[in-house]
């Protein structure tokens, strides 16, 4: 780099208030952001070349330590709940002060990255970073520019990353010592106190969760995207254990993204640029595309190795449950690039209904498909966790709920809107039990549900007939290649009708009592489509 582009970096770091820092490290290569974690023995290297990190304290997100700044942009704007905490912006200005503070005499590491696989809203993003190896994240998970771009890079916002500082609440307005703060007036994503590098792509999803739908007309979307050799695109949604990245993850069709996708006028983007995954029990066998993306560049997180040996134990999860590994997402063979696909064709909802009473599929009406977005429903089976003996209900507005800086009847109007403009189908998949609830009934085989996905893909459920579910309303196939017709109607598969009805009754009327908190907000259409328990219920 010459002078002029020196000082102009100097400059810029100046300018956030980290002028006093030993040292500023622009946009290291991956192999170069390795050494440094290793030179100071933040990592190692695993025997397939990946870098192994412990985050330490915090081995996942902290959603009660993540603040907004509550000013004149977000006062009337950000849903403020049990999800969105408010911050004094006099408590924020001190914070920032103390944490660059903090980093003045330290080496920091910086990175010019993106957000955004659609140029039309693409964010520039200036990541710094206390450690090598969180940078290392950065580069795996948001957009990289290419060189001609950073030298002219202008970022419009800013993240500083500093797990080291641990925060007074007394004096820094925080709950605890760590935090996440989005100030959307200064533009700034202030991280401190908690290494684990979720917090990073989290912060900015938040962030483009408010942008996108209240300031562009896009809709954001916790899901995963794929596309078709013929150019269809299928959108994926569901909570954890519902079978998203699995069902999404198909050899015939191109990966757009994993996790985080925009719905503009023109089709889908993805986010970022890389793939944040759960490795907990993984196997060649089970998930090769991800097996095979743990190779050097990639950046492993809290996991243990088999005894005198650099061999990751994927089934060990002494340290969490939550093990983790980043990568690029070309890093997956099938993956596109640029990360785009059409207006979506086919959308669906993932849930693993352990109460054996939503069928394998059903295809929803708009009214629908806005209600159980905003219900987001899964449940929880026994065993799944200490001290759950019996299926637990989860419900997560739009599938992500801590992530929502608006009310989630926003987003679901935005779809509602989207997919009566380009006649969308969405269907509600059920990967859960059949035949009865859990302990009783079986859950659902993946072989049925791939079946099903691929024929609703394929046009070939637009041919058939369809029944009714009574309760819940849902219209489900009467037949579909590869399935057999017994199980499409759930109450079918049931010995005990009655006992079908009881339990149809009771996570209907669960599904009512969650939406009370946002029925307020909800038009007629998204009402109407709430499950109706029978009289004798």
């Amino acid at each position: 780099m010459n002078e002029f582009g020196i000082k102009a970096k100097n400059a810029s770091i100046a300018s956030l208030g980290l002028g006093n820092v030993s040292a500023a490290y622009w946009n290291l290569n991956p192999a170069e952001l390795v050494e440094e974690t290793i030179v100071r023995g933040e990592g190692m290297l695993t025997d397939t070349g990946a870098l192994a990190v412990d985050t330490g304290e915090f081995t996942g997100r902290s959603p009660k330590d993540k603040f907004i700044v509550l000013d004149e942009k977000t006062k009337d704007t950000i849903w403020w709940s049990d999800v969105n905490f408010k911050f004094d912006p006099d408590k924020f200005d001190t914070l920032y002060n103390r944490v660059t503070a903090y980093l003045s005499g330290k080496e920091i590491y910086v990175r010019d990255s993106y957000a955004c696989a659609d140029p039309s809203f693409r964010l520039n993003i200036r990541v710094v970073t206390e450690y090598p190896w969180s940078n290392l994240f950065a580069n795996n998970l948001f957009l990289r520019p290419t060189q001609e771009e950073i030298m002219n890079f202008d970022p419009e916002w800013t993240i500083i990353c500093a797990p080291g500082f641990k925060a007074t609440p007394e004096i820094d307005g925080t709950r605890q010592h760590n935090f996440t703060i989005l100030n959307m007036t200064k533009k700034v994503i202030l991280i401190g106190g908690s290494a684990y590098t979720g917090e990073i792509k989290k912060g900015i999803f938040s962030l483009l969760n408010y942008i996108l739908p209240h300031e562009k007309g896009v809709l954001s979307m916790h899901c995963s995207a794929n596309i078709g050799k013929d150019g269809d695109t299928a959108v994926f949604f569901g909570l954890s254990g519902t079978g998203k990245t699995t069902l999404s993850a198909d050899p015939n069709r191109g990966l757009i993204g994993d996790d985080e996708h925009g719905w503009s006028d023109k089709g889908v983007f993805n986010f970022e640029g890389g793939c944040y995954a759960k490795c907990v029990d993984l196997t060649k066998e089970k998930e090769p595309e991800i097996f095979g993306a743990v190779k050097f560049g990639s950046l492993l997180e809290n996991i243990e190795y088999y005894e005198n040996t650099s061999t990751v134990d994927f089934s060990n999860i002494s340290k969490t449950e939550n093990t983790r590994v980043s990568y690029p997402i070309n890093y997956i063979h099938n993956a596109v690039e640029p990360s785009v696909g059409n207006v979506p064709h086919n959308i669906f909802f993932l849930t693993c209904d352990a109460y054996g009473v939503l069928p394998p599929i059903s295809k929803l009406t708009p009214g629908q498909a806005m209600y159980h977005f905003i219900s987001g429903y899964t449940a929880k089976v026994a065993g799944t966790e200490m001290g759950i003996t019996e299926p637990t209900l989860t419900f997560s507005a739009c599938f992500g709920k801590v992530f929502l800086p608006l009310h989630p009847t926003k987003y679901a109007e935005l779809m509602g809107k989207k997919l009566k403009e380009n006649k969308v189908n969405v269907w509600l998949v059920n990967t859960g039990w059949s035949g009865g609830s859990f302990g009783v009934g079986s859950r659902m085989k993946l072989s049925y549900t791939r079946a099903m996905i691929t024929a609703a893909l394929t046009g070939q459920l637009e041919k058939v007939k369809y029944d009714t579910l009574p309760v819940f309303g849902l219209q489900m196939p009467t037949e579909c290649p590869g399935v057999p017709a017994e199980i499409l109607n759930p109450r079918a598969t049931w010995k005990d009708k009655d006992a079908y009805d009881a339990t149809a009754n009771k996570l209907a009327a669960s599904f009512t009592k969650n939406f009370e908190q946002y029925a307020n907000a909800a038009n007629e259409e998204i009402l109407a489509a709430a499950p109706k328990t029978t009289v004798n219920a």
